[in-house]
């Protein structure tokens, strides 16, 4: 994946935040990580020397607040940002391109999930005809398996379940975006696997 801010671009996006209302240091390196939905998580070292740049410039001041600095943009700063509104758009345009390659990736892991899923209910399915013909005695052994089966059904999709919810909330969590057409791949894949199960275990 190409860098989420080219040259010259983190800078430009930093005054942008601030442009919004002044903020700490911390408070910029998380809402950078929000914007990108998570594919840009920027560093200490990355984001405050910009910072101590932009004061040099005169395009931003700090002040110390308790514990923590916070620095808010002065009307040189809002000029520039005003002047480069188009470098801007092209700039969240970006970013934009970086939540949806999040989407697709999670989309992605759904349908590879589930194609898993399906292609082990017709393993067993395929299996299930030699299976239903037990031995005379045989009962017992085949209602015990078959319980045993049962169990690692439950575990198998309370495993998909937890990972898939984790990796949703954790999507939306960071300020990815999440698009219908995601939930209704999902949605389409588990109805698709429900009847791969009725028709195995109704023959």
């Amino acid at each position: 994946m190409p860098p989420v801010f080219s040259h010259g671009d983190l800078r430009l996006y930093l005054l942008n935040l601030l442009d919004e209302g002044p903020r700490h240091g911390y408070d910029l390196m998380q809402a950078l990580s929000d914007r990108t939905g998570g594919t840009y998580t920027p560093s200490a070292g990355t984001v405050y020397p910009r910072l101590a740049k932009l004061e040099e410039e005169g395009l931003v001041t700090k002040s110390v607040d308790g514990r923590k600095t916070v620095y808010e943009i002065t009307d040189a700063g809002r000029a520039e940002v005003a002047s480069r509104s188009g470098d801007l758009e092209g700039i969240e345009a970006g970013l934009a391109d970086s939540v949806r390659l999040i989407a697709d990736g999670v989309r992605a892991g759904v349908r590879e999930a589930m194609k898993s899923l399906q292609a082990d209910l017709a393993a067993a399915s395929a299996s299930a005809p030699a299976a239903s013909r037990p031995a005379a005695g045989a009962g017992n052994d085949v209602r015990s398996s078959s319980r045993e089966q049962v169990r690692r059904a439950d575990m198998l999709l309370a495993e998909f379940r937890a990972e898939v919810r984790t990796d949703l909330r954790s999507h939306v969590a960071k300020g990815g975006e999440l698009a219908a057409s995601v939930i209704d791949d999902l949605a389409s894949a588990l109805d698709d696997a429900a009847v791969a199960v009725r028709r195995a275990t109704q023959r």
